[in-house]
């Protein structure tokens, strides 16, 4: 390979950080790799694998303590302005100016990055054309949905051409629609104009498009190669398992994942659960493990392979957290088959726009309950408006038996909270999180103090370590322990998962489930469709309505194929709803 055919070139690249405890972190770790021009290249790995610390070092917005680092050609660590003048760099949280409208942070970008004004008609026509976004050039960003926001993001970084794109994680938070339409974008990009783009992603379909697949974790790479190459790694390992009637998906898949020696990773899917066994696992043992449930080997996706290197790599630490927690107490026995959260024609306006129309339904004890729908289609305002944030214009709604029109404080006693960013106090130890926040719902003394033992053993938590500094991972179950603490009726979960790799989603869902076992009702907002086959039932919103209400079955064969994945099914009912609005319009 020439040097024209290389765009970075890393040799036993190094950046190391002051660790918390007073040692060091390397969080890349003599990583050596070449990424070659033209292509559209994936960087995988966990929440703490070095995949944003080596971004920033190739944006050369941090230097490396060792090793060697060219990108176009050039020394990083001796002219990094050199290189940020060639490359363009959308960092996780891209910096759009809210107050601004469209047109105006694209004018603004051009102006930062001096793109001359003869060049500006065409290229913003083009970035304009590529995101749909030139009906919104007046719209203020500040008022676009999340997956609109990513896209004036993606915009605003390609308002000049560059030679290499650096996209961190562009599509977290972003629902399948948008993430969709992102990727169009980008492809067509390294289709178009040869681009080099390397993309950081937890999504491994998102990786499976990409020509190269670099695999970190702890710092180091595991593994590069196509695709193809990578998935073999997995060959004749995979399968699937159709569980009986009235078996819940989930409930084997717990069955499966709690068994480590025997099968590497399992999840639902389809209505099915896919799972990948441990190459030295017996057909004997595997045939107890199932016991009568019925399998059949699958094709494996990259997603199998990563998960194998990961499990590999980390050995028993690796386990699912959910693991080491126990299933908890049963649920206690009720006389009552009353819905703990009922609805009946809610109604949220903001001045002349309705954000939620007319929607009805109800939860039941201990019961999984999903509500999906893309960026703006209302779900994150009913979801307030549930969790007693916000007040429903109209409509009936109660929570734990309490009417939140009328009983607002009452109703927040009986419910736990998990923000989608997550509320945490990052200067403030974990037990000094969980004593304010137990402290907040109103426990005290010895109650408070049991209550904390309790949680920091079920989501094996340092109680000393700093939160702000704590992984995602960890972030994530410090953000649970707190919802959890004063022991809730229900718990809700705003985009629990969002940014969080697929080994830590594993573990997630796992204590959700023993959750749900225990009698807790959960309420869960998702964009990870593969999510949605864990709930026992789920709605789907757009454009404030409702469009899809039952269970993930249901659900799949009102899209038109019971057997389709999660994605499909929710691509095709919010296809088909906007379809007959615009009809319906059109008639009117």
């Amino acid at each position: 390979m020439t040097d024209g055919d290389v765009t970075v070139a890393a040799e036993a690249l190094r950046k190391t950080f002051k660790a918390a405890d007073g040692g060091t972190l390397n969080a890349v770790d003599g990583i050596s790799m070449n990424v070659r021009a033209g292509e559209l290249t994936a960087l995988v790995g966990p929440d703490g694998a070095g995949k944003t610390t080596l971004m920033r070092m190739i944006a050369g917005l941090l230097k490396p303590d060792a090793g060697s680092l060219s990108v176009l050609g050039i020394d990083v660590a001796a002219n990094p302005q050199s290189v940020q003048d060639r490359i363009s760099y959308m960092p996780q949280r891209f910096g759009l100016y809210e107050d601004l409208s469209v047109q105006e942070n694209l004018d603004l970008y051009a102006d930062l990055h001096g793109v001359p004004q003869h060049e500006r008609r065409e290229r913003f026509a083009r970035m304009l054309e590529m995101t749909d976004m030139a009906r919104f050039t007046k719209r203020p960003a500040g008022k676009l949905s999340g997956g609109m926001k990513q896209k004036l993001g993606l915009a605003c970084t390609l308002v000049r051409s560059p030679d290499l794109l650096l996209l961190d994680e562009p599509s977290v938070g972003v629902d399948p629609l948008s993430r969709r339409d992102l990727w169009k974008i980008v492809q067509q990009l390294v289709d178009d104009e040869k681009l080099s783009v390397i993309v950081s992603t937890a999504y491994m379909d998102e990786a499976e498009r990409c020509a190269r697949v670099f695999v970190m974790n702890r710092g180091r790479l595991l593994a590069e190669g196509a695709p193809g190459a990578l998935k073999a790694r997995a060959h004749g390992l995979t399968f699937k398992a159709s569980p009986p009637e009235g078996m819940p998906a989930r409930a084997l898949q717990a069955r499966l994942i709690d068994r480590p020696d025997l099968i590497v990773d399992a999840v639902p899917s389809g209505g099915n659960v896919r799972f990948i066994r441990q190459p030295q696992a017996g057909d004997d043992r595997l045939k107890d493990l199932l016991d009568g449930v019925p399998s059949e080997p699958r094709v494996e996706e990259l997603e199998d392979a990563f998960m194998m290197m990961l499990r590999e790599h980390e050995g028993h630490e690796a386990e699912s957290a959910a693991a080491r927690v126990d299933d908890g107490p049963p649920a206690p026995e009720t006389a009552s088959d009353m819905p703990v959260i009922v609805v009946r024609d809610l109604v949220r306006k903001f001045g002349d726009f309705t954000a939620v129309a007319s929607t009805s339904f109800d939860v039941a004890r201990g019961e999984i309950f999903g509500l999906l729908g893309p960026n703006g289609a209302g779900k994150t305002t009913t979801f307030r408006m549930l969790c007693g944030l916000l007040p429903a214009t109209s409509g009936q709604l109660e929570v734990a038996g309490r009417n939140l029109r009328t009983a607002r404080a009452e109703a927040r006693g009986r419910i736990g909270y998990v923000a989608q960013k997550f509320a945490l106090y990052g200067n403030l130890s974990v037990r000094e999180n969980l004593e304010f926040f137990g402290g907040a719902y109103g426990l005290r003394g010895k109650a408070l103090r049991e209550r904390i033992a309790s949680v920091l053993a079920r989501f094996g938590l340092d109680p000393s370590a700093q939160s702000g500094i704590l992984p995602a991972g960890y972030k994530q179950r410090l953000a649970m322990a707190t919802g959890l603490l004063h022991e809730p009726d229900i718990l809700f979960l705003d985009e629990p998962t969002s940014g969080i790799d697929p080994l830590a989603r594993r573990s997630f869902w796992r204590t959700i489930t023993t959750l749900a076992k225990g009698g807790v009702t959960i309420v869960v907002t998702t964009h990870f469709m593969e999510e949605a086959e864990y709930c026992d039932r789920i709605a789907i919103q757009d454009a404030g309505r409702m469009l899809a209400l039952g269970t993930p079955r249901a659900v799949r064969e009102q899209a038109g194929d019971a057997g389709a994945d999660m994605n499909s099914a929710f691509i095709a009912i919010v296809e088909q709803g906007r379809a007959r609005r615009e009809a319906q319009e059109a008639a009117a």
